[in-house]
């Protein structure tokens, strides 16, 4: 038995839409996670870019479990002395940038490196209903129907 290993002619990259209202965040990354790296397929490959383009609407209606909206808290720091800074997940979320939030949680999910930089590219987060990418005819991702957790009411 030989060991399969994909190369660039392999490859088949499709376009996959989710609506990310109601779902929980951390349950909506790690799937989001899965299908940007590709171990979805049965022909994964750990050092390709097999992975899904991946486009997430609706991410300011993201929810999240416990007291994180109001406990979990991103750092940054601007480079000078003293310049750490700090938001909590529902500042981000009620600001002017709320799909930073999706974006931070997929990022994390994923090895770090060269080829996790590469299939983050394949991510596009929009923090409405609506999104430019009709002509690619992505197929649609129901995460609320794939297991009761992935929601939570308001």
């Amino acid at each position: 038995m030989k060991t399969f290993t994909a190369t660039p002619a392999d490859i088949d990259k499709k376009w996959i839409l989710i609506d990310a209202e109601g779902v929980v965040l951390g349950r909506l990354a790690s799937i989001v996670a899965m299908r940007l790296r590709g171990k979805h397929k049965a022909t994964f490959t750990p050092h390709m870019d097999m992975g899904d383009n991946v486009i997430i609407i609706n991410a300011d209606k993201v929810q999240m479990t416990g007291k994180k909206r109001s406990d979990k808290i991103y750092y940054w720091h601007t480079g000078h002395p003293g310049g750490i800074k700090q938001r909590t997940a529902g500042q981000i979320l009620e600001g002017k940038f709320p799909e930073r939030v999706v974006v931070k949680a997929v990022q994390r999910m994923l090895p770090g490196g060269p080829l996790s930089r590469k299939q983050m590219t394949n991510l596009r987060v929009y923090a409405g209903a609506s999104h430019p990418h009709e002509a690619q005819n992505p197929e649609v991702l129901d995460v609320k129907s794939m297991n009761p957790k992935n929601t939570r009411s308001a």
